[in-house]
């Protein structure tokens, strides 16, 4: 029993050894497998490790490395890996390609590395990226001896991250910025400029009748006129400014440190005439027009959202009107209200009866007489006065109420005529959007058969727009017109789209000179005299008679009369004026419009009639605004100023003008301003140059957008002066742009 319980014990014990044995053998396997496994991974390429001594330099790579990367082992062992990991300097999510943690710095510190991406140097092929980790290793002593880590290959998931990131910051289109990045740019730059009392304008340019492009031609000629579009604004801007898409049909130009009005207008001019260009688009050729609305901080606006807004309603207005910019201002809320007004109101007016008809002469260049009247239409409103066809002509194109207005002139017109001696023609002013309408010849041989007017004395003024549409459905128009036997002008030539092709298939009987050719066209410094001469030659060889439009003085007269312009209309002859005038005049047998005006041009002068400020020593007083012209202006309102005192004229919205009176009569006095106004893009002037709202803030006021009259704003509500300033000084900023110190 003993030796049986004696073996037992020994055997249990042997098998304790053994299983201790066996558990230490098992544990080396493991280990072994574990290394075998490691080697696997690298040979297969799925990551590597690496390794550094205490001071950064490469220790070990894993060996299949050195075959994927093209690197020669006794070279790169030994390297700084500072030298061999690159940082990656368009990193995902980072601000400008900025990463926040290098790895220089995290080296330095000897901090972990943690999913790092870094780009391979000395790669001979191709661009690499790895993702690496690693940590950092210390003896027994808590001396560091270098690190240990791994890399895994991270170029597809990277073009993955940048493809994605581009998709959420970048126009698919047209590749420029979109919406999201430009304000997020415009934000964060609005932040660093307020600091250090900079500026900074956007322009927004909207591209006009552009959906009618994607229902003509096509969604795809459409996208690649965009790409066209953008490109042509690269060209202009260059790399002096960020250039995205707002929206469909909208791009948003941001111009730092630019707040020089002349100096915007002049760059929105280049713009648009770039932009107006024919484009070839999928084998079609289209035409647009555009827009831009102008808004600058921090005149306008101190952060982006107020901006944007500024420079979205500039453009809605600008868009809504003859001008092809806008500069931002105050009042252009009151007129988006007028135009709301207004658009309700019209559908009344037609329906009231409210909208009449006046004509003006064009005459024959050499016997002044009569030989057809231009319709134009009016809106003497009830309560509001005479109403701009500048104004509402626009809306009714935007509402499609052009539609009825066009329906109601054509007839009006056509029974008016009739009562006219039977070999002056009538010309009718026809809108792109009413000629393309699928039911506008039926509508013309309406009137024609309803009146009974000669087909020949009917005349339809067209623009170049309706050529921008499909060209197959307008030649098709002017064959059905022609066949009706009404004559067609082609109106406002070279204002447009700067094409001459299409006159070789459009059958036009004349060719009217627009009145910006003509208007100044006898100063020495205009090329508008050798214009002239070109369109009245390339008419004459087409077989087209010509009208030189807006003639308004005497030298104008002779001039365009010696270029051979055969027919003239403009002031100089006659306003426009209703149909019970010309039926006095032609019962008198008088056909003739003898010229009566100036002799010479002289600068624009607009009719004003509103209180501006006049400053001059420490005072501010209100005075009454008569005219106002690029050089000068009339003003009411103060007794016998001499001659030579020089003031300061507040126009509004912190633009001043230095100003020397010239002339004086009592209570008028004539001033010629220092520096000449420009223009606002549409029929106003404006200061290239307003004060600075940091001025304002200076005086211990809150940055805001311009105050409308910040004269006040730094004289103090309580009329005590919060910083004095002489006024010539205080002008400084909107003359030169130059800040003002304060005494």
């Amino acid at each position: 029993m003993r030796e049986t319980s004696v073996a037992k014990a020994g055997a249990g014990k042997n098998r304790d050894l053994k299983r201790r044995g066996g558990f230490t053998l098992f544990g080396a396997s493991q280990l072994a497998r574990k290394a075998e496994m490691l080697d696997s991974f690298e040979r297969a390429g799925l990551g590597w490790f690496w390794a550094t001594d205490a001071k950064g330099r490469l220790s070990y790579l894993s060996e299949s490395a050195y075959d994927q990367l093209g690197w020669d082992k006794a070279s790169v062992l030994g390297t700084s890996i500072a030298d061999l990991f690159l940082p990656d300097e368009s990193a995902v999510g980072s601000d400008e390609g900025r990463v926040e943690r290098p790895l220089s710095f995290l080296l330095g510190t000897r901090a972990e590395i943690s999913n790092l991406i870094v780009h391979l140097a000395k790669t001979p092929d191709e661009a690499i990226w790895w993702e690496i980790v690693g940590q950092p290793q210390f003896n027994g002593k808590g001396q560091f001896v270098g690190y240990r880590g791994s890399a895994k290959d991270a170029s597809e998931s990277r073009a993955n991250s940048l493809e994605a990131l581009r998709l959420a910051q970048f126009d698919p289109v047209t590749g420029l910025s979109n919406r999201v990045r430009i304000y997020e740019k415009l934000t964060t730059s609005l932040v660093g400029f307020r600091a250090a009392k900079r500026s900074c304008s956007v322009m927004l340019l909207g591209l006009d009748r552009f959906r009618q492009i994607n229902e003509t031609l096509g969604r795809a000629a459409g996208d690649e006129l965009l790409k066209q579009v953008g490109a042509r604004l690269k060209t202009v801007i260059g790399n002096a400014a960020e250039v995205a898409r707002q929206g469909d049909d909208e791009f948003l130009i941001m111009l730092p440190d630019v707040d020089d009005r002349g100096e915007l207008g002049e760059l929105a001019e280049r713009i648009l005439q770039l932009v107006t260009q024919p484009y070839s688009a999928h084998g079609a050729r289209a035409i647009i027009g555009a827009s831009v609305g102008i808004a600058t901080a921090p005149y306008d606006g101190v952060d982006a959202d107020e901006l944007i807004k500024a420079a979205d309603l500039t453009l809605s207005v600008a868009r809504g009107s003859a001008a092809n910019y806008r500069f931002y201002s105050s009042e252009l809320r009151d007129i988006a209200k007028r135009r709301q007004v207004i658009e309700e109101e019209l559908h009344d007016a037609i329906a009231n009866g409210e909208l009449v008809m006046h004509y003006q002469p064009i005459v024959d260049a050499q016997t002044h007489k009569v030989k057809c009247f231009e319709a134009l239409m009016r809106w003497p409103h009830p309560d509001r006065g005479d109403i701009s066809p500048g104004l509402f002509i626009p809306i009714a194109e935007e509402t499609g109420l052009i539609l009825e207005l066009g329906s109601w002139a054509l007839e009006r017109v056509c029974t008016q005529a009739l009562a006219w001696p039977g070999d002056i023609r009538v010309a009718v002013n026809v809108s792109a959007i009413q000629f393309l309408d699928e039911d506008f010849v039926e509508l013309v041989e309406n009137a024609l058969r309803k009146t009974g007017i000669a087909p020949s004395r009917l005349e339809l003024e067209i623009t170049e727009s309706i050529f921008m549409g499909d060209q197959v459905k307008t030649q098709e128009i002017f064959s059905r017109l022609k066949a009706l036997g009404v004559r067609l002008a082609l109106d406002d030539f070279g204002t447009g789209y700067s094409s001459l092709s299409y006159l070789r298939h459009a059958p036009f009987d004349k060719i009217k000179i627009d009145q910006s050719f003509v208007r100044g066209s006898s100063t020495r410094d205009k090329h508008n005299a050798a214009i002239i001469s070109a369109v009245v030659s390339l008419a004459s060889a087409l077989g087209m008679e010509t009208v030189a439009e807006g003639v308004e003085t005497k030298e104008e007269l002779e001039l365009v009369t010696s270029h051979g312009a055969g027919h003239l209309q403009g002031r100089l002859f006659s306003f426009a004026v209703s149909q019970e005038e010309l039926l006095e005049k032609f019962e008198s047998g008088d056909l003739t419009y003898e010229p009566k005006g100036p002799t010479r041009s002289r600068a624009d002068r607009r009719t004003e009639y509103r209180r501006v400020g006049l400053v001059h020593g420490n005072h501010r007083y209100s005075v009454v605004l008569r005219n106002l012209s690029k050089s000068g202006a009339l003003i009411e309102g103060l007794l016998d100023v001499p001659t030579g005192t020089e003031v300061v004229i507040d126009l509004g919205g912190g633009q001043l003008a230095v100003a020397t009176v010239r002339r004086t009569s009592g209570s008028r006095q004539g001033v010629e301003f220092e520096y000449e106004l420009i223009s606002d893009g549409a029929d106003g002037l404006c200061t290239r140059h307003r004060v600075s709202p940091y001025l304002i803030e200076a005086a211990g006021r809150p940055l805001a957008s311009l105050p409308d009259d910040p004269y006040a704003a730094l004289k103090g509500g309580d009329g005590t002066s919060a910083m004095y300033i002489e006024p010539k000084a205080f002008t400084e900023v909107s003359i030169k742009g130059r800040r003002v110190n304060a005494a």
